[in-house]
C-alpha cells in the first residue's frame, strides 16, 4: 500500500516526537546535573569543604551577609520559578509537566552567559502564598526568573517580590518578550523611517507579554492615545466589564468602535500576542504604507508572513518562530540583562536597564554580522533591514554589547551595589569568556597595531576570508589583499550581508585579468628556471595557483606577508611557499599551534613542517617555539616529549631528543627547556619531581615539541575535538612571518587571529 501525503506526515511527526523524548531520556534523564567546582581527592580536601574548614566560610557570611557571593555560588545562581500555569502554548499543565521547560531555560542561562541555574516547580496556584515563597529562597540565589505563571497572577507574584525582596526579580515572558520586541519594533522603525511618538499601534492579546510589550513601547515614545488593544471580547474600550483586568483597562480607549476589523485602518505597528488566524489579509490591506507586522503567536501566528506579503509586499514582518526572519526570541535577551545585574550585584532590574538592553540589542543587528552567527546560519542572509532587524540568538557579540550595557546602566541608575570599577576592561572580559581566543591574542593584536601590513590571502573568494578582511577592516590597521575573481567576491560578500566592498575597502588580484601578471609570471620563472619550469608553465602557474601567486606578491614587495591553506594540503602549499619565498636565512623551521584551553594555553610542535625532523631540525623549533611564545606575552617552558623519559629507553625519538637537547645546551638560552620525557611527566610536575628530581622546568610546560609530525598533529587534533580547545594557528615558524598556511577546519575568527600574527613585523619579536 503506497504511502499518502498525510501518513508520511504522521510518520514524520511521530519521529520528532520520539527523537524529543529520546534527547530528555538519555543517556540521563533530564537536560541538567550538578558538577562540583573544587576538588574532593582526600581528607584535606573534604576538612575545607565541610566540616570543619566550611565554618569559617559560614562565620564570614553571618558578620557580612554580603560576602555571600564571594564564599558561595549564590552570585552567579539563578533560579527559574513557575507554578506550571501557563507553560508555552501548553496553558495550565501544572508544575511537574513544566519541568523540562525550566530546565530548558536553566539550559539557556548556562549556555549563552554561563550562569547556573536551578529551576524550581511550585504546587501553589495563589498568587500572594507563591510570592512568599519566592521571597524566602532569597538567601540562595542571586536573582530570580519567573517564568510561565498566567495573567493576572503573574502581575501579583512579582510585585510582592520585587518590593520584598533585595535581589532582582525578572518575569521574563512580560519583560523578556518586550525588550526583544522593543528592539524589534526600534530597528523596523528605523527601516520605515517612522518614530514611536508618531505611529498607531494596534495590538492584540492582554496577558502578561502583550501588556508588557504595550508599557515598553510607551517608555520608548509610543502615546498610549496611539494604542488600540484587543483581546477574544473585542477592542478594549472605556466602561467595557467583560474579560477586563486593570491591566488592559490602562488602554481603554473612549470610542464606538469595537472590533480589530474596525480599528486596524491606519496602523502602522500591528503587535500579536494572541493566536493563529487571528489577523486577516484584508485587514493588513488597510494598515499604513509598509506596515510593521509582528504575529508573535506561536507555534501558529496570528498571520502567515505569505499572507501579508501577498497584501503588502513592502511590510516588515517578524515572527515567534525561527523558520521566519526576524525571529522574537527571548533568548537574545534574559541570559545578558541578568549577566550584567549579576556581575554588579543590582538590587533590581529596573527600566534603565532594560531599555538599555534594548539598545544593545538594536545597535547590534545594524553592526556587520558576526562571523560566528553567520557560521550558524549559513543558509540565512543577515544584513541589516526588513528581514535582518534583530541579532541571532547565536551572535557571540551580544554578551559582551548587551550585558555590560545593562551593567553600566545598572551604575548609572544607583541599583548596583557592587560597580564595575573598569568598565571597557569588564566588556574585554565578557567577549573573552565567548572568544576564548581573545585575551591571550591581545599582546599579538596590540604588537600588530604598531605596524600597518598588506596581507593577501590567496583563496580570497573563501567566505571565511571574506569575513576574516571585514573584522580586520574593522579591528585592526592592516590592509587585506584578497586573490581571486573580483566577481565572484563581490557576490559573495553581497550574499553573506557584508559592507565591504571589492576595490574599495581592499585590493584584489584576478588571477584572471591582473595588470601585473606578466611581472609575476617573469619572476616566478626566474626562480625557477633550472627547476624544471619553462615559461608556458610559469604563465599556467600565475593564472591558476593563487598561493603561488601570494608568494610572489610578498616577494616582489607587493604585500608583506601571506595566508593560505584554507582548502588542499599543508604540504602542497609549503612547497610553493618555501620556493618563492625561501632563502638561505628564512626557511620552514616547523608549524606551532597554540591550544587554548579551559586550564591555559598549551603550544604544540611541529605539527606539519618536517614529518621526521632531524636533532638539529628540532633544536631549531624550540629555539623558533621560544621566540613564538613570547608573542603572546608568555615565558617559555618547553618540554621535549617522546617515548622515552630521561635516557631509560634507546628509541629513534629519544635518542634525537636527547641529541637536540646537546645542540641547545651548547650555547646559552634565555629560555627554559627540559627533556627527553613523557607528556604526563612535562604537564605534572609532582609526578616529574618523582622522576627526575633535578628538571629544569618550572611548573607544567606551557610548550611540547614531539619528534615526530605524527605524536604532535595527533595531540593537536585530540585536543581539538575531545578536549575541547581553541586552535590558533598553525604559526609557520622560520619564514619571517612572511608567509603563514593554515588548515581546512580554520574559522573566520582563526583567520582574523592569523592575519593579527602577520600583521606583526619580524622586528617586534626577535
Amino acid at each position: 500500500m503506497p504511502m499518502t501525503s498525510d501518513t508520511r506526515t504522521d510518520s514524520r511527526n511521530n519521529s520528532l516526537r520520539q527523537a524529543a523524548l529520546d534527547y530528555h531520556e538519555f543517556p540521563k534523564p533530564g537536560k541538567l546535573e550538578i558538577r562540583a567546582t573544587k576538588p574532593m581527592a582526600n581528607g584535606r580536601d573534604l576538612a575545607r569543604a565541610y566540616s570543619p574548614g566550611v565554618a569559617e566560610a559560614c562565620l564570614e557570611i553571618k558578620a557580612d551577609p554580603s560576602t555571600s557571593s564571594r564564599y558561595t555560588s549564590r552570585g552567579n545562581l539563578v533560579a527559574v520559578v513557575t507554578n506550571g500555569t501557563a507553560v508555552l502554548g501548553l496553558g495550565n499543565i501544572g508544575p511537574a509537566a513544566a519541568k523540562p521547560v525550566m530546565e530548558g531555560k536553566a539550559v539557556l542561562f548556562k549556555k549563552f552567559a554561563n550562569i547556573d541555574c536551578f529551576d524550581i516547580e511550585l504546587d501553589e496556584s495563589d498568587p500572594v502564598k507563591l510570592a512568599e515563597i519566592v521571597c524566602a529562597l532569597e538567601p540562595t540565589f542571586g536573582a530570580i526568573n519567573l517564568e510561565d505563571i498566567k495573567a493576572p497572577d503573574c502581575f501579583i507574584v512579582e510585585q510582592l517580590c520585587r518590593e520584598k525582596m533585595n535581589i532582582p526579580v525578572f518575569h521574563d515572558d512580560q519583560h523578556g518578550t518586550a525588550i526583544v520586541v522593543g528592539a524589534a519594533a526600534t530597528n523596523a522603525l528605523r527601516v520605515t523611517n517612522k518614530k514611536f511618538e508618531d505611529i498607531k499601534v494596534v495590538s492584540t492579546g492582554g496577558g502578561a507579554a502583550g501588556i508588557a510589550c504595550l508599557n515598553m513601547l510607551l517608555k520608548l515614545g509610543l502615546k498610549r492615545e496611539n494604542v488600540w488593544l484587543c483581546d477574544i471580547a473585542g477592542l478594549v474600550y472605556e466602561g467595557r466589564t467583560e474579560e477586563m483586568t486593570p491591566q488592559k483597562a490602562a488602554f481603554a480607549q473612549k470610542t464606538d468602535l469595537r472590533t480589530l476589523d474596525d480599528v486596524i485602518e491606519g496602523a502602522d505597528l500591528f503587535l500579536g500576542l494572541s493566536g493563529p488566524g487571528v489577523l486577516k489579509p484584508e485587514m493588513v490591506a488597510k494598515m499604513a504604507r509598509q506596515p510593521i507586522v509582528f504575529a508573535l503567536a506561536n507555534p501558529t501566528p496570528e498571520i502567515h508572513p505569505n499572507e501579508v506579503k501577498k497584501v503588502a509586499p513592502d511590510a516588515i514582518i517578524a515572527t515567534g518562530r525561527s523558520d521566519y526572519p526576524n525571529q522574537v526570541n527571548n533568548v537574545l535577551c534574559f541570559p545578558f540583562i541578568f549577566r550584567g545585574a549579576l556581575d554588579v550585584a543590582a538590587t533590581e532590574i529596573n527600566d534603565a536597564m532594560q531599555i538599555a538592553c534594548i539598545e544593545g540589542i538594536a545597535a547590534l543587528a545594524r553592526a556587520t554580522t558576526s562571523a560566528e552567527a553567520a557560521a550558524a546560519y549559513q543558509d540565512e542572509r543577515m544584513e541589516f533591514g526588513p528581514e535582518y532587524l534583530i541579532p541571532k540568538p547565536f551572535d557571540p557579540r551580544l554578551m559582551g554589547v548587551v550585558a555590560s550595557a545593562v551593567a553600566k546602566a545598572a551604575m548609572e541608575s544607583g541599583v548596583a551595589t557592587k560597580p564595575v570599577p573598569d568598565m571597557k576592561a569588564y566588556k574585554d572580559a565578557l567577549d573573552h569568556s565567548v572568544f576564548k581566543s581573545a585575551l591571550i591574542m591581545r599582546p599579538v593584536f596590540a604588537a600588530a597595531s604598531q605596524a600597518e601590513r598588506r596581507i593577501a590571502f590567496a583563496e580570497g573568494e573563501d567566505d571565511r576570508v571574506l569575513r576574516a578582511a571585514q573584522a580586520m577592516i574593522e579591528e585592526t590597521t592592516d590592509k587585506p589583499i584578497l586573490i581571486g575573481r573580483p566577481e565572484v567576491i563581490a557576490v559573495r560578500a553581497e550574499r553573506a550581508g557584508l559592507k565591504i566592498r571589492p576595490g574599495v575597502d581592499f585590493e584584489i588580484v584576478n588571477p584572471e585579468n591582473d595588470s601585473r601578471y606578466k611581472q609575476y609570471w617573469q619572476a616566478y620563472h626566474k626562480l625557477m628556471e633550472r627547476k624544471g619550469v619553462t615559461p608556458d608553465l610559469a604563465k599556467a602557474i600565475m593564472r591558476t595557483n593563487t598561493t603561488a601567486i601570494g608568494a610572489i606578491m610578498v616577494h616582489q614587495d607587493h604585500a608583506d606577508s601571506m595566508i593560505c591553506g584554507t582548502f588542499g594540503q599543508y604540504l602542497w602549499h609549503l612547497n610553493y611557499v618555501t620556493q618563492i619565498l625561501g632563502t638561505k636565512e628564512h626557511q620552514p623551521v616547523g608549524a606551532l599551534s597554540l591550544m587554548i584551553l579551559e586550564d591555559g594555553p598549551l603550544f604544540i610542535a611541529d605539527t606539519h613542517v618536517h614529518t621526521e625532523p632531524t636533532p638539529e631540525q628540532i633544536a631549531k623549533t624550540v629555539i623558533a617555539t621560544a621566540r613564538h611564545v613570547r608573542r603572546f606575552g608568555i615565558e617559555p617552558n618547553i618540554a621535549l616529549c617522546s617515548h622515552s623519559e630521561f635516557g631509560n629507553l634507546q628509541c629513534t625519538t629519544g635518542r634525537h631528543m636527547r641529541e637536540a637537547l646537546e645542540i641547545l645546551d651548547s650555547e646559552p638560552r634565555d629560555f627554559i627547556y627540559e627533556g627527553e620525557m613523557h607528556i604526563d611527566s612535562a604537564l605534572t610536575p609532582d609526578l616529574r619531581a618523582r622522576n627526575f628530581p633535578h628538571s629544569r622546568l618550572e611548573g607544567p610546560a606551557n610548550a611540547l615539541i614531539f619528534a615526530i609530525a605524527d605524536a604532535a598533529s595527533g595531540v593537536r587534533n585530540i585536543l581539538k575535538t575531545k578536549g575541547g580547545g581553541l586552535e590558533v594557528g598553525p604559526i609557520l615558524m622560520g619564514m619571517a612571518n612572511r608567509a603563514h598556511i593554515v588548515t581546512p577546519s580554520i574559522t573566520p575568527r582563526g583567520l582574523l587571529n592569523m592575519s593579527a600574527m602577520a600583521g606583526t613585523p619580524v622586528a617586534h619579536y626577535g
